[in-house]
């Protein structure tokens, strides 16, 4: 890295810890992913034991993204805390319109609300980046209602500068594929269930270990079809023998009565598209 672009990051690394200290003593909603683990960070460079990393856990969260975001805690020096959040009780989430994120983070921050009446003065600080301002992010809107600071994106951080920070600060997560919960594979309009998303992750996990893939998604559509995206390179794989019939016995033997492979390749957010139609079809999609 050259000495500009240190000087760079090192000016992207101040100004997060600018507004870190203009945050307070801080419970950070910490999913693991390297946007929550570099805002932790933050806040324990800063704040050391007062600040607190709470990761919600309920069936939309990954096992394997439960353990990583224990174990990356413990990298980063932070008080970890785990909270057993209730948002598939709730109608409005297991619908699965276009505001189920919303109900979602709604959920977790009325949580985080209670967990920080026993310690008295602290903020609750998110992982969003500026990347997300303007995409289909109904969570944030239930971050403003909760008054819930997003210190990325008020020191002007995109992605790529977060990568770039969590790299430096050596944490796991910098090279860390996105991973949206499990619920975001299940198709809008489509009932939102704990033995689906259960059956969504041991999907995942079976392809990524029979593939050596780190980043894929099993999308559950209508009548129980599993849509399986891979990065390009791995269609032809997947689609080869014996591959394609392992993969399609264990995803019919988990419950999925077909399976595809979506030549298209991985796409982030691939279920949004359809979000117009939902809305004129009556969803809120806040």
């Amino acid at each position: 890295m050259t000495a500009d672009a240190m000087d760079g990051l090192e000016l992207l690394a101040d100004r997060l810890l600018a507004v870190l200290r203009d945050c307070g003593p801080c419970v950070v909603a910490y999913s693991g992913g390297v946007d929550s683990a570099v805002v932790a960070r933050a806040a324990a460079l800063v704040w050391g034991a007062r600040a607190l990393a709470v990761t919600a856990v309920s069936p939309s969260l990954a096992a394997a993204d439960r353990q990583f975001a224990a174990t990356e805690a413990t990298r980063i020096g932070i008080a970890h805390q785990e909270l057993l959040t209730a948002e598939f009780q709730r109608g409005e989430y297991r619908r699965n319109q276009g505001d189920r994120c919303f109900w979602c983070k709604e959920t977790l921050y009325s949580a985080i609300e209670q967990l920080v009446q026993q310690h008295a003065g602290r903020t609750v600080v998110n992982g969003a980046n500026l990347d997300d301002v303007g995409d289909h992010r109904p969570g944030m809107q239930a971050a403003r209602q909760h008054g819930v600071r997003s210190p990325l994106i008020e020191a002007g951080l995109r992605k790529a500068d977060v990568r770039r920070l969590a790299a430096s600060w050596a944490l796991n997560s910098a090279d860390k594929p996105a991973a949206p919960c499990l619920s975001s594979r299940i198709a809008y309009g489509v009932e939102v269930t704990a033995e689906r998303t259960e059956r969504i992750d041991l999907a995942e996990t079976f392809l990524r270990q029979i593939l050596q893939c780190r980043e894929l998604r099993v999308r559950l559509e209508q009548n129980d079809l599993a849509r399986i995206e891979l990065p390009t390179e791995y269609i032809a794989v997947a689609a080869g023998d014996p591959q394609r019939q392992q993969i399609a016995e264990r995803l019919r033997a988990l419950g999925f009565r077909e399976v595809t492979l979506d030549l298209h390749g991985l796409r982030s957010g691939g279920l949004n598209a359809r979000l117009p139609q939902l809305m004129t079809l009556g969803g809120s999609g806040q």
